[in-house]
């Protein structure tokens, strides 16, 4: 266990560089996923710090990733010629993510066999998932069996595991023995809060904490609307549609098959995914990472509400006063009109610039 290793000095020191394993889904073939991985790591190279993805092996994970990634629109099957531009998708993933900035590779169910790092930090993404379908209830995302000195959090999430279902004891004992914690949405303080006798701090993802994937864009040929997400209802579908119609607007289905879409890039790999979200006039999402994209961009955006990213998309328009931008179907077309005819409200942009004084405040204090 990492409290094993806390001997010397690893605060840090007077602008110490440290050695930093940061310990996420960077594996996965998801934009969002890819981003925030790249965002910290990158973020934290940028302060001085020798930072490194935890670049842990598992064919099991892999082959669910790959499985899923080839049919995610599941129980609706993807056609042969989909599944050949999903596949294009996934294999230029994997070379994106082989020129990350990886630590030697691990099994995941030995995390001791990789090398002592002075800090670890866990997160973002739903690293503590446990309804998470392959990485739900992996102790490593825990803290579990590091070698490291310091083992701290950094916008870590619960995702759709809800805080009304409680930790059970194992888990409470795991977050007890973190250095730090920070988290990304109010529902996974409450679960850290409700077995600690500490609040953990509430952090912006890295994506808009660590802005690298904000990209110059020119001005694109046309106007259109930027789609990211799936499986989207068919009244939201129908409802937005006419909104885009109505002015004219193409609408560009990033990286799934949205048959309501005039146009679909499925193989859109992660920079071709940052220009079309950067070159669009709005977005419309049903994903966390679509709304933080339309944030990072200052793009108009609605995002449809869905039971599994309920509390994430939630907590993150709340922290931000942009509630607003979540829609249900059955809306009256005054709500598409409203948020996504105007640029966003300015108080948008200023709490988004408050919290990350307050982010830039937790890592301090974590000595990074």
């Amino acid at each position: 266990m990492f409290r094993e290793h806390s001997e010397g000095n690893s605060s840090g020191g007077a602008g110490r560089p440290l050695k930093i394993g940061v310990l996420t889904f960077h594996r996965c073939i998801n934009y969002g996923s890819y981003w925030q991985a790249r965002s910290l790591v990158e973020g934290l190279r940028a302060r001085g710090h020798d930072a490194v993805l935890l670049d842990y092996q598992c064919p099991r994970t892999d082959l669910i990733e790959w499985r899923c990634a080839m049919q995610p629109l599941l129980p609706s099957r993807s056609s042969r010629e989909d599944i050949r531009l999903y596949a294009r998708k996934a294999r230029a993933f994997q070379v994106a993510i082989a020129g990350l900035p990886l630590s030697e590779p691990f099994p995941l169910q030995d995390p001791a066999a990789m090398e002592l790092r002075d800090l670890v930090i866990i997160g973002s993404d739903e690293v503590w998932n446990l309804y998470h379908p392959w990485y739900g209830g992996y102790d490593v995302f825990w803290g579990g069996g590091l070698p490291a000195r310091r083992v701290v959090s950094y916008a870590a999430s619960f995702g759709n595991y809800d805080a009304v279902a409680g930790i059970g004891g194992h888990w409470s004992d795991r977050l007890n023995q973190f250095d730090a914690i920070s988290v990304r949405d109010d529902n996974s303080r409450q679960l850290v809060s409700s077995v600690l006798d500490r609040e953990p701090a509430l952090v912006l993802d890295p994506v808009l904490q660590f802005p690298v994937a904000l990209r110059a864009m020119s001005s694109p040929p046309e106007e259109y609307v930027a789609l990211y997400g799936h499986s989207f209802s068919e009244e939201f579908a129908q409802a937005a549609r006419r909104w885009a119609d109505e002015r004219g607007l193409k609408l560009i289905s990033i990286g799934y098959r949205n048959s309501w879409a005039h146009e679909q890039r499925i193989d859109a790999d992660p920079f071709e995914f940052t220009d079309l979200i950067g070159g669009s006039r709005a977005v419309l999402t049903n994903f966390f990472h679509g709304c933080v994209f339309a944030l990072l961009y200052e793009k108009p955006f609605a995002c449809a509400v869905s039971p599994y990213r309920m509390n994430k998309v939630r907590d993150l328009t709340a922290a931000l006063g942009a509630e607003a931008h979540l829609l249900h179907g059955d809306d009256a077309p005054e709500r598409f009109s409203a948020v996504l005819d105007q640029p966003l409200a300015g108080g948008i942009t200023e709490a988004i610039a408050q919290l990350r004084r307050q982010s830039e405040a937790y890592l301090e204090s974590v000595g990074v």
